[in-house]
């Protein structure tokens, strides 16, 4: 630490930073527009100009960036300078001189960076008097809106999208008056992480396109906070809604996860919760058909089915903790599901059992920033936990890094960083089936199938650690690569190793945590990540319950007369037969759900249940936070949390039992417990009892109880319009806004709020001069670090003791080599796309609409033919053919949704030409 004089006022201060940073931190009002905290300073707007003096005698001093001006001790500056102050005014008047004057028609009106930034300096008169320049607009896709001349230069976007996020088809062309930012010409922005240029920008030249089509201005917006559904790394989002309608979901800042950046897919992905799919109404079957019916009937009914006999449930790894606990507790635990597949639920399993025995450290997505070694074994992390693969991206620049600081050039110099780590090697390797888009960045990427590249990990640990177990017959080429990693992986102070369950072979994860482990004798805390398919799937895997295949067998053997499903399409997880099996075999199927999925046809009762933006509830990540998401759109009854439905459930059981004068032993004892709830803390304080390792999650967010300042939170901004402001001059009683029991919030602008409320709570950004997603900046201990009401969410992991390392037991399940077959058989392994794989996303348009049809890939000396038949379970499947160079012979790629969704992988299939001819495709 140290400190600076700011007109006068002593501020303490870090080390190593800039001086626009320092001066923020301290509270001041420093305009700035290129510099942005996870981007680093290029001085490129000239906007954050300050006087500095060399000291106390120098009265003269000199005009300086803050923004390319690092810290020093004592340092003496002014903002207030008259001179500075012109200087702001001159820079924000000719970037203002071709900007149009269409506040308010721009939909970043009310949260606009360079609005602020405008009053900031005083700028109000405009004196330029000539045509302005202008530029045409460019079609980017169905994600981002483009309006370049709201543009201010400011090389954000560029500077995000190509040097941070990875992508090639945005740049800057021309110079001057005609810089113009986008593509080469008219197309779909291909990176995964296009959407958060409209949080990038300052103005708004990108916004966000589906946002547009319903757009309200911030100050009429409801905000929560919330937790992204469509993945297991568990980013932090604000959900914003208006008139009951979900709008829009923006990044929320978490220091360990997300930061400032969200994928593609959690930002748009949201456009399911108002589709034409959506349950509003309990449904009953007459006579085949799907009929609605009152909610007391649709109970009655139900107590009728549960008097037939014995009642099972299926919970859901898309659902929360709190639904999927409920059902338990009505049910029982041994006619308790996860709703998994026996494969999926052994791998969610061992991938737990993994994490939570491993010696060395669980490492967060900011963490992996800061590996100097990392491993990824078999798992395209970019399409399976997105911004992961981002964090993996930018642990590639730790040896730019360390250039930089034997060159003494801070590490926030972004642009002089870059420059001097052009020629840095990457400590990044890449072991999958098929290409990945990390492979741009890797020191090596190679391709191999599952259980070759799990040998090859068991290897890599044997070398690292002789203890553990040898691994035959290698090829000289896998020995030296395997040589070639575990030297880096040793040399390397942070290594990691990255692995999951896409494959579906537990063996991959055996391997990297052999790894792990072996590396844990040699550094005091090598990292492991094993990525778990769905929101929560590690909170559904600390619950335990059974397979799909195990109720199916209870099925078969009479011992369920009535199902209930919460919040799980199983058509996608149990091929076809299946399914109509286990409907044929049960005689009431209920569907408790918020989207109608193809099961609903054949359920005997449905029940609308919320989605993540209606309700209240808990997710555990899959580095085992647990982490509430909160309420901000109330739903028109009978629509209720999945929890509800299930206690509804309960209390007609209870109900039909006093009836029926049944004992209270035939119904599972944990159903008396769960209708005395009354809101989402009793859930909570009664799953903390029945499960201690999940008793944190009841602490992951203030309770429902909680009061600042002996008000509860506000979520809509203290400029919201007001509910009788066009009638103020008469008496008005107009109806109270909803509220929710669940949480310590109020629907409306009335309230507590405050840079310093707790973390989990914050339902967005602004204070007094910074209306955009800047103002992040005062709810900040420090700029890019920790929020100042605390953590968000708990990890439920305990830390490990490094003693453990050496008791660590190595797995000795070593898979033989992978031989292809003679004829024309061929291992089929998934393909996950960040568009079309995930089920939920997949029901809003702008998702939908970057999903490529179905392919599947082969090498190229197998796709002969434009076309293949590829012959699973169920029945043929005729697709079109597409070559992958580098992918292993004997293998095809194919797509984990649409019509390939209900099949389990890997599995051998039979591959065919067009006519079914048998020549290999």
């Amino acid at each position: 630490m140290t400190s600076i004089r700011i007109d006068g006022r002593d501020c303490p201060t870090r080390t190593g930073i800039n001086l626009l940073q320092a001066c923020l931190e301290a509270g001041e009002n420093l305009p700035y527009f290129c510099w942005h905290p996870e981007l680093g300073a290029v001085g490129a707007c000239r906007q954050c100009a300050i006087r500095q003096f060399s000291g106390p005698d120098d009265k003269a001093g000199r005009i300086v960036m803050a923004c390319m001006t690092p810290v020093s001790d004592n340092a003496l500056i002014s903002i207030d300078d008259a001179e500075a102050r012109d200087f702001r005014a001159g820079v924000i008047e000719w970037l203002m001189v071709n900007h149009p004057h269409d506040c308010p028609v721009c939909e970043e009106g009310g949260e606009c960076h360079l609005q602020d930034m405008t009053v900031m300096s005083g700028h109000n008169l405009r004196r330029y008097r000539f045509t302005k320049r202008t530029h045409r607009n460019q079609d980017l896709g169905p994600f981002v809106k483009h309006e370049m001349n709201r543009c201010i230069a400011c090389y954000r976007c560029v500077r995000f999208y190509r040097d941070y996020a990875g992508g090639d088809d945005l740049a800057a062309f021309a110079s001057h008056d005609h810089v113009y930012f986008g593509r080469a010409e008219d197309g779909v922005l291909q990176n995964a992480f296009s959407g958060n240029l409209a949080e990038i920008c300052p103005t708004g030249v990108f916004t966000d396109k589906p946002f547009s089509a319903t757009y309200s201005r911030k100050w009429d917006m409801r905000g929560a906070p919330s937790v992204c559904v469509h993945c297991a790394v568990g980013c932090n989002t604000i959900v914003n809604a208006r008139e009951e309608t979900l709008r829009r979901v923006l990044n929320r800042y978490h220091a360990d996860i997300n930061r400032y950046v969200l994928c593609d897919r959690g930002r748009f992905g949201h456009g399911f919760v108002n589709a034409p799919t959506r349950i509003r109404t309990p449904l009953c079957l007459m006579a085949g058909q799907q009929v609605a019916l009152p909610l007391t009937e649709a109970l009655e009914h139900f107590t009728r089915m549960a008097a037939q006999g014995t009642v099972g449930g299926i919970a859901s790894p898309r659902a929360a903790l709190e639904s999927c606990f409920s059902l338990r507790a009505l049910v029982g635990e041994a006619r308790f599901s996860t709703g998994q597949t026996q494969l999926e639920q052994d791998c969610v399993q061992l991938a737990h059992t993994l994490l939570a025995k491993h010696p060395g450290a669980l490492p967060t997505l900011h963490d992996m920033e800061s590996a100097d070694a990392v491993l990824v074994l078999g798992e395209d992390v970019c399409a399976t936990a997105p911004r992961l693969g981002l964090s993996l991206r930018q642990s590639v620049r730790q040896a730019s890094f360390h250039d930089a600081d034997a060159a003494r050039v801070p590490r926030w110099m972004d642009g002089a960083v870059r420059t001097l780590g052009a020629q840095s090697p990457s400590g990044l390797f890449v072991i999958t089936p098929a290409p990945t888009d990390l492979d741009t960045v890797a020191a090596q990427s190679v391709r191999a199938v599952p259980d070759d590249i799990a040998r090859l990990g068991f290897a890599i640990a044997h070398l690292i650690d002789p203890a553990a177990p040898a691994v035959a017959d290698l090829t000289e080429a896998d020995a030296a690569l395997a040589q070639r990693v575990a030297t880096a992986l040793m040399a390397a102070q942070a290594p990691l190793v990255v692995s999951g369950m896409q494959y579906g072979a537990p063996a991959l994860m055996q391997a990297a945590a052999s790894i792990a482990a072996a590396l844990a004798r040699r550094v005091p805390r090598p990292g492991l990540s094993l990525i778990v398919p769905e929101c929560n799937s590690m909170g559904l895997a600390m619950l335990g319950g059974v397979s799909l295949e195990a109720m199916l067998e209870m099925a078969r053997a009479g011992e369920l007369t009535t199902l209930v499903i919460v919040e799980n399409d199983i058509t996608r997880r149990l091929p076809p037969s299946d399914v109509a099996e286990l409907v044929a075999l049960v005689p009431n199927i209920v569907v408790i759900d918020h989207t109608a999925t193809p099961l609903c046809r054949q359920a005997d009762l449905v029940l609308p249940a919320t989605t993540f933006s209606e309700c209240s509830g808990t997710l555990v990540n899959l580095e085992g936070r647990a982490q509430r998401f909160f309420q901000v759109v109330f739903p028109a009854a009978p629509i209720q949390e999945s929890w509800r439905w299930v206690q509804a459930l309960a209390r007609s059981m209870e109900s039909g039992a006093e009836h029926n004068a049944t004992s209270p032993a035939d119904l599972p004892h944990t159903a008396w417990h769960l209708t005395d709830w009354q809101d989402l803390d009793d859930v909570l304080a009664d799953l903390a009892l029945a499960f201690p390792a999940l008793a944190g999650a009841a602490s992951a967010a203030p309770g429902a109880d909680y009061r600042m300042n002996g008000q509860k939170l506000r979520s809509q901004t203290y400029r919201a319009s007001g509910r009788t402001v066009i009638r103020s001059h008469i008496s008005v009683h107009d109806r109270p806004p909803p509220a929710s029991p669940d949480t310590p919030f109020s629907s409306s602008m009335e309230g507590a709020y405050g840079p310093d409320m707790p973390a989990p709570l914050v339902p967005g950004y602004q204070v007094p001069s910074w209306n955009s997603v800047q103002a992040l900046n005062r709810f900040q201990q420090e700029i890019g670090g920790r929020l100042r009401g605390g953590a968000a969410g708990v990890r439920l992991f305990p830390p490990s003791d490094d003693g453990e390392a050496r008791a660590y037991p190595y797995s000795t399940d070593i898979p033989p080599p992978f031989t292809p077959a003679a004829d024309h058989t061929v291992l089929v392994l998934p393909q996950p796309c960040l568009f079309g794989s995930e089920e939920l996303s997949m029901l809003s348009p702008p998702v939908a609409a970057r999903a490529a049809p179905p392919m599947l890939r082969a090498a190229p000396r197998m796709a002969a033919f434009d076309r293949a038949i590829l012959h699973l379970d169920d029945r043929p499947h005729s697709l079109p053919v597409s070559p992958l160079a580098g992918l292993p012979e004997g293998v095809v790629l194919c797509p984990t949704h649409r019509v390939m969704r209900a099949f389990r992988f890997p599995v051998r299939a039979r591959l065919e030409g067009p006519h079914g001819t048998g020549e290999p495709s």
